[in-house]
């Protein structure tokens, strides 16, 4: 998804405009996870930018968007560019580190 949202409507309060926005953004991400997983992929995730303009947005986690168009919104911005990416995941799981604190744990038991 590459948007530009309006956050001024003429004839509708901004908070509701801005609430509006944060809904479509939400539906977004729940409509692209619960797509089918292409084979070998453990999961949905997504590239974020998010700015005033297409040229200014910045790189933001799935989880700073939302208060990035709050802070947009706050700012007193009349639009705010939201970019949404979905690319598939596979889950890397970090080597058990077992090199000396469970032996001092058990050092420590015997004395």
């Amino acid at each position: 998804m590459k948007k530009n949202f309006p956050l001024q409507a003429e004839g509708k309060h901004p908070d509701r405009v801005l609430e509006a926005v944060k809904h479509d953004i939400r539906k977004y991400f729940k409509r692209e996870r619960n797509r089918d997983l292409p084979k070998g992929a453990d999961f949905w995730d997504f590239d974020c930018k998010v700015g005033l303009t297409a040229d200014t947005a910045e790189v933001v986690r799935v989880s700073g968007v939302i208060e990035a168009v709050d802070a947009a919104a706050k700012s007193g911005a009349t639009s705010v560019y939201v970019e949404i990416l979905s690319k598939h995941g596979v889950r890397v799981l970090k080597p058990q580190d077992h090199s000396g604190g469970e032996d001092l744990l058990n050092d420590q038991s015997h004395a």
